[in-house]
């Protein structure tokens, strides 16, 4: 997929809980679907619930553009190390962010924006992941987890300022 085969600026992404499943739409219409990991504690917004937060958000920021797949960011942070890749459905004692972060901003208040509720001031990403074997289950920490390539390929596509929207 190229960005050149639709406008980005039509561009928004749709994740459903339920399904597991993060979506990118162009103007209506599924272009892309991919498996995802949500929070394995439910939804919510309440700070430090490790849950995932649901209702309208945007990519406030970007950040990984071109570095190695598989590379290991803490606190947002390039640390020059690969994660080893867990490919069967095993919870390791790492939560890694990996390969690509597309940090989230809540943009309902008092369900995902202001003081106790923040999804930017909790974190809340699409990012890869080494625990790849968990994909399609709720497993994370509150954020989005992907396949590392997948995580790739969304990330080449969308922009800041892209909405997303989380149901359950």
């Amino acid at each position: 997929m190229t960005s050149s085969a639709f406008a980005q600026d039509n561009l928004s992404i749709e994740i459903d809980i339920s399904l597991q499943r993060l979506y990118l739409v162009d103007n209506s219409t599924i272009i892309s679907s991919y498996p995802i990991s949500s929070s394995k504690y439910g939804e919510g917004s309440k700070q430090n619930s490790f849950k995932t937060p649901l209702g309208s958000h945007m990519i406030k920021e970007m950040i990984g553009d071109q570095v190695p797949k598989n590379t290991i960011f803490i606190s947002r942070i390039n640390t020059q190390r690969e994660a080893k890749i867990i490919h069967d459905q095993e919870n390791s004692d790492n939560d890694y962010v990996t390969t690509r972060i597309m940090w989230l901003d809540g943009l309902e208040d008092g369900k995902n924006k202001g003081k106790g509720v923040d999804s930017y001031n909790r974190y809340i990403y699409i990012h890869g992941t080494h625990e790849e074997g968990l994909i399609g289950q709720k497993a994370s920490h509150g954020c989005i987890r992907m396949f590392n390539s997948d995580v790739i390929e969304l990330f080449s596509v969308v922009k800041k300022g892209t909405k997303v929207y989380i149901r359950a």
